[in-house]
């Protein structure tokens, strides 16, 4: 949810498309919400005019303090949804951490501190983001003077409960957001660690894009008699989005294609995605050397560099911005409507997430995949997977954009 202008409408789908818990009803109007009145006025102030599909069935299960899990698609307003619930449940008078977000990305965690902050503008609401890269004292000030509401990663929030910087004692509510990636190896146990340490009422909420049968498993662990909303798989493309596949010979047949593209590229913005590090790098140095403007992010380049590049992205600074997966997920800048898979995805779940970056809120977007001959399989298995069709990229693709 990065950008403040007016997102266009969701567009409802049916309720059929939810394979959702029976008590579950759409709520179509914020207004119908029974929000704060501050509240209310943020959300309308921050552009929202209508609650997309998630937001319709999953609020108002969260206010009420149930066991939720959320599942939609990118771009359906998960971030939003989060903040204004949360901002929903507080209580603003008691200067104790309430409300408890864990991200698996510290972009994520920072964007969704961002959002509450900006939706609870007039709720005198104090909003802390904890992620590792930024200064650890800063963060134990800030926790032991008191906020309401700490979105981080897994990580450094532990640190801060450890430290007993973090107290715990009023928490009330675990958002988990896109736990399918949280709960994959690296944070499982981290979470399991912090939830050991919050109060044994405390609700929990579990939000993502994909949501694999092993994690459903893992979450009757630490989830009490959860509603759930989930849209079913044949729904989770985007429908505004084209995709399509350029065939090339080999690997490095693929830098051509790029640059006989990039004029296409840079008519919005585009986001193209390799699969390692070192290919970023690579490919990045390369289109420079060819004297293309182009800007570079993956995870193991220090936090400050990573917010930098982001925001003169976000501010249309660059066109086009190579990335890992660390892009993948949960980041929006508004004007993107072309994502390049220069390297196919590692799995299919990370192909929604990745192609998600465009047509958000209901926009047009265009996916371009880069496939050789040993990826056909792969993308024959996503376009199953997923009820989808990826045709052959047309001469006139710039025209669709």
């Amino acid at each position: 949810m990065g950008g403040r202008g007016r997102p266009l409408p969701m567009e409802d789908l049916d309720d059929d498309a939810f394979e959702t818990s029976k008590d579950v009803t759409a709520v179509k109007s914020f207004d119908s919400m029974g929000l704060k009145h501050d509240l209310l006025r943020g959300v309308y102030n921050y552009g929202f005019e209508k609650p997309s599909a998630i937001q319709q069935r999953a609020v108002q299960p969260i206010i009420t303090r149930r066991d939720v899990i959320a599942q939609a698609q990118s771009g359906t307003g998960k971030t939003s949804m989060i903040s204004l619930t949360m901002l929903q449940l507080l209580d603003t008078s008691l200067r104790e951490c309430q409300a408890l977000i864990l991200s698996p990305t510290r972009e994520l965690a920072a964007q969704t501190e961002k959002t509450i902050s900006a939706i609870g503008n007039s709720m005198k609401v104090i909003a802390h983001c904890c992620i590792g890269g930024k200064s650890l004292g800063e963060d134990i000030r800030q926790c032991e003077r008191g906020v309401h509401v700490v979105s981080g990663t897994p990580g450094r929030v532990f640190d801060m409960i450890k430290r007993r910087s973090l107290r715990t004692r009023s928490i009330r509510t675990l958002v988990l957001d896109e736990a399918d990636e949280m709960l994959a190896k690296g944070f499982k146990e981290q979470i399991y660690e912090v939830y050991r340490y919050l109060p044994p009422d405390t609700q929990v909420v579990v939000v993502s894009a994909t949501m694999p049968n092993d994690i459903l498993e893992m979450t009757k662990k630490f989830m009490t008699d959860p509603i759930r909303v989930l849209v079913k798989r044949d729904e989770l493309t985007l429908e505004g989005i084209k995709q399509f596949f350029v065939a090339v010979e080999r690997e490095e047949w693929k830098f051509d294609t790029l640059t006989d593209l990039y004029d296409t590229l840079t008519i919005t913005q585009a986001v193209i995605f390799v699969n390692t590090k070192k290919k970023a790098d690579w490919l990045t140095d390369r289109l420079r050397q060819s004297n293309f403007t182009v800007a570079s992010m993956h995870g193991d380049m220090p936090q400050k560099e990573r917010d930098a590049i982001m925001a003169d992205f976000r501010a249309g600074g660059s066109r086009v911005l190579i990335t890992t997966d660390v892009w993948a997920r949960g980041l929006d800048v508004q004007q993107v409507s072309l994502v390049i898979n220069y390297d196919l995805p590692n799995n299919r779940e990370l192909y929604i997430h990745r192609i998600g970056r465009s047509g958000r809120y209901g926009r047009k977007g265009v996916a371009i995949n880069f496939v050789r001959e040993d990826d056909v399989r792969v993308l024959r298995d996503i376009e199953q997977y997923y009820s989808t069709q990826i045709d052959e990229m047309p001469m006139n693709v710039a025209d669709l954009i």
